[in-house]
């Protein structure tokens, strides 16, 4: 199979976590769009969704999704997206689409966050993909010479401008060996909105596209009852 048949049955895999009656979380991305395509076929046992950009709303309504205010909801059962990176423990690297504060803010309403991927995107140690950081238009270069300090080399996107009129540095170089005090670390420079690390919060369901078919991965047991 190739990388797009593998994250086709990652995202068909997502299904059946899907309750009732739900409002369903709905990432950004590729594989992403393959789940979209998915869940068109249970669009009627579901109550509406949450978009977390721009471009996936828009796909959403386009399909005869009912597509919610992220304010009209106090939490969601589900969230679904992919991951540029994930490693071990379920932490990521997430932003190649500039979606990552809208991905960000819908993970943190859900009460499970689904990862969807091909196993290309597996890795032990984060960071071979460059990590995003939104930040402020005006804190550009001072974020930039914030990040040398840190260990990384930051590229400007440049032509990119985010869903909340931001920009993207794109960090090279780094070799993220604690995931959540990086994310922590850069969160904490003024002007920065927020970077594509999730590890503070991880995804709590893992489904890996492999040639031998889907892997779930479920670190926490408790889960396990979602299956």
């Amino acid at each position: 199979m190739n990388h797009n048949q593998l994250k086709k049955i990652a995202a068909e895999a997502a299904l059946k976590y899907i309750p009732e009656n739900s409002v369903v979380g709905v990432g950004t991305g590729s594989t992403v769009n393959y789940f979209i395509d998915a869940l068109l076929t249970i669009k009627h046992k579901i109550a509406g969704t949450v978009a977390s950009s721009k471009v996936t709303a828009v796909k959403l309504k386009e399909l005869g999704f009912t597509v919610i205010d992220p304010n009209s909801v106090d939490e969601l059962s589900i969230y679904v997206d992919g991951a540029d990176e994930v490693n071990n423990s379920l932490q990521m690297i997430k932003g190649g689409g500039a979606a990552l504060t809208g991905e960000k803010i819908i993970a943190a309403i859900a009460k499970k966050f689904i990862c969807i991927a091909d196993i290309s995107k597996k890795v032990q140690i984060l960071g071979k993909f460059p990590l995003p950081v939104e930040v402020i238009p005006i804190a550009r270069s001072y974020v930039a010479r914030t990040m040398v300090k840190l260990g990384g080399f930051p590229v400007y996107r440049e032509g990119v401008v985010t869903d909340y009129g931001n920009t993207i540095l794109d960090i090279w170089n780094l070799e993220i060996l604690e995931p959540a005090k990086l994310e922590q670390t850069i969160n904490n420079i003024p002007g920065v909105v927020t970077n594509g690390l999730f590890a503070v919060k991880p995804a709590d369901i893992l489904l890996l596209g492999t040639e031998d078919g889907v892997v779930t991965t479920i670190p926490n047991p408790a889960l396990a009852l979602l299956v």
